[in-house]
């Protein structure tokens, strides 16, 4: 897609088209700012209320939605479904909306508005309405057509962006930066401390717990839920796996370029070349004339190549890329995007048969050439009917396959009848072993549809058929386990480990404890970690700024933060660090303050302009946080349950 993009991005149709994604990061943030949207009348489908005045979930669905884009570009192949809980984007969605209403209050309190030149000189800026840097209305028109929006529903979402904007103005208009903020800031910044520490970790303390068959029972019986076994289910199930119904499958011509026209995409032709290249290598190291040297090989080179010299044997002879260099210089087929820009630029704008004049990269100095070309487009039916035919195959197997099992399911889930099912239909019976809500079906896998309903279903039913990677699932309730508290032998293994595992955290804390105890009566820290057999370590120096990051040690705000609370005659810590379960006993090795005089007047006026920044969106917070305390917001059911799932 992204190839084809740069191949015809001289259209109007593809200059429209980036406008329109333009334009839908405006909309995105305008609906942001305007809880009623366009059609902010409806009173229905509320998402939340707020001092009576609903939040569609339409609105909200939009503002999720973009949220999730936004994190999905920013993430990419990160972006998985753990991240996305993480983020707790509905959250973060209602939020947004519930607070755009409360400042559109504080707007309506402050007789704050926005007149006509404001409205129309701010969507005469926006970019996707223009053309060489000035407004067409005949864009604007065109842009809102693609969007499915009116020019009245854009000018009141972008009216009410603009209230949003001065409210905020308003609020931060009280925000003042001196020059004593400056130099603490400064200060902050850059006063660097250096830690001791010695980390009590406890597993290092596990070999000095004592077990005992009495201590385990007794913490058994005190921590028995934490040993509970949940409730878990197995299931008899059929399996229609589709590649059984291929040879029942029928279609007509008609059928197939209907799947052809649905799957375009994967007929697609990227424009491609093939080509080879000798590559006179550089590095960063070297000196101008050495420079001058290579140049004037490749050079030498060219002309050897465009004299008629055969370029394979000119590239397996001189070419620094020794992989290509075995192959006479052949760097086979490649599309757009695949190379350097400056190579792909001079590769692409060869013909076959064509030599490049010196490229350079990175890399060195390049001489390309082009063997053969093939333009962008899209295989004909005909080109493509073979695979058409398989893909079409395929996919009616996979509604012939779910089709069975939904006759099997209509006709036996009275009785639940599985046997008579899989007797219709030619099929084994299956059983999975149990499984819990979290767990892995057996023959399955981890499928969350499948386990959902099980854990819900009664005995002698049959569940509506489920799509799977591995065919379509009809299954049934072959048990029940109900949750229980299991015997202790059956656990002891489970409880001797969790045993060990609690009782060493506190031997650990406990010589953490007197670890603290000792450097209080002046004992130092080195000496007592050799007494101990400890690892003395040091953090290296570190400011303010990696809060709560501390280096070596890991995250800790607390430890962070009192690293530089410490008096200036102090030491030691009064005091023990849980980080990342362990406990950490530390002391100052080294302070350094900052240097006053480093802060010339172009680092005042940065800070000034970060410390004023922080300041302003921190006033907003505040009001925001006092608004919502007088406010009366109602967040809908299905709107909590998606925030809950996010826990």
């Amino acid at each position: 897609m992204l190839d084809f993009v740069r191949n015809k991005q001289k259209s109007i149709i593809i200059k429209l088209a980036f406008a329109i994604i333009i334009l839908s990061f405006v909309i995105g943030y305008a609906m942001l700012s305007t809880p009623g949207g366009p059609q902010g009348d409806e009173q229905s489908n509320e998402a939340a209320v707020v001092n009576g005045q609903p939040i569609s979930y339409n609105d909200f669905q939009s503002t999720y939605g973009n949220l999730y884009q936004l994190y999905q570009n920013i993430y990419r192949d990160q972006f998985t479904p753990d991240l996305e809980k993480q983020l707790k984007l509905a959250e973060k969605s209602i939020n947004s909306l519930i607070d755009q209403v409360l400042l559109r209050g504080e707007a309506e309190r402050l007789q704050i508005d926005v007149n006509g030149k404001e409205l129309v000189d701010s969507i005469a800026g926006i970019q996707a309405f223009q053309e060489n840097g000035v407004f067409n209305k005949e864009r604007y028109l065109q842009v809102l057509a693609y969007q499915r929006m009116s020019s009245d529903e854009f000018e009141a979402l972008q009216r009410n962006e603009l209230i949003i904007n001065k409210v905020r103005d308003a609020i931060q208009a009280g925000v003042s930066v001196s020059e004593a903020d400056v130099e603490e800031e400064f200060r902050n910044n850059n006063e660097k401390i250096n830690l001791n520490f010695v980390s009590l970790a406890p597993a290092a303390f596990e070999k000095k717990v004592e077990v005992t068959d009495e201590a385990l029972q007794t913490f058994f019986q005190e921590q028995q839920e934490t040993f509970r076994v949940p409730e878990m289910v197995s299931l008899r199930y059929l399996q229609f796996e589709p590649q059984r119904y291929l040879d029942e499958v029928t279609f007509e011509d008609g059928e197939l370029e209907k799947y052809y026209r649905r799957h375009l995409d994967q007929f697609e032709i990227l424009e491609r070349i093939k080509a080879s290249h000798i590559l006179v290598k550089l590095d960063d190291n070297m000196d101008q004339e050495t420079r001058d040297k290579k140049r004037a090989l490749a050079e030498k080179l060219l002309a050897e190549a465009r004299a008629g010299k055969d370029f394979a044997e000119l590239a397996r002879a001189n070419s620094d890329d020794k992989e290509s260099a075995a192959k006479g210089g052949s760097l086979g087929y490649f599309t757009r995007g695949s190379m350097v820009k400056p190579f792909e630029d001079a590769a692409f704008s060869l013909k076959p048969g064509e030599i490049s004049d010196i490229v350079e990269t990175p890399f060195g100095y390049h001489i390309i050439k082009v063997e053969e070309y093939t333009e962008p487009g899209v295989r004909s039916l005909e080109d493509a009917m073979d695979e058409v035919k398989e893909g079409l195959r395929t996919e009616k197997a996979k509604q012939l396959a779910f089709e069975k099992a939904m006759d099997a399911y209509n006709i036996n889930r009275k009785t639940g009848d599985l046997e008579a099912a899989a007797q219709a239909n030619d099929l084994g019976l299956k059983e999975t072993g149990p499984f819990a809500r979290d767990g892995y079906i057996d023959g399955i896998g981890r499928n969350q549809e499948i386990i959902n309903i099980a854990l819900m279903m009664e005995e002698n039913t049959l569940a509506k058929p489920v799509i799977t990677d591995n065919g379509v699932i009809l299954f049934g309730l072959k048990e029940r386990i109900p949750s229980h508290i299991p015997e202790f032998a059956d656990v002891k293994d489970m409880v001797t480990a969790a045993y060990r595992a609690v009782e060493s955290t506190k031997l650990a804390q406990a010589a953490a404890e007197e670890m603290v105890a000792d450097m209080e009566t002046g004992s130092s820290l080195a000496k007592l970690a050799k007494k101990g057999g400890l690892k003395l370590e040091e953090t290296g120096d570190f400011t303010r700024t990696y809060s709560p990051f501390v280096p070596r040690i890991g995250t800790s705000k607390e430890l962070s933060a009192a690293a530089f609370e410490l008096a200036p005659d102090q030491k030691a810590f009064d005091r023990y660090f849980e980080v990342q379960n362990r406990f950490v006993v530390a002391e100052v090795k080294e302070r350094i303050p900052a240097d006053l005089t480093q802060l010339d007047d172009a680092k005042r006026a940065e800070l000034h302009k970060s410390i004023l920044s922080r300041r302003q969106n921190e006033a907003v917070e505040k009001r925001l946080a006092e608004l919502r305390e007088t406010a009366t917001i109602v967040i809908s059911p299905r709107v909590q349950d998606i925030i809950n799932k996010e826990k």
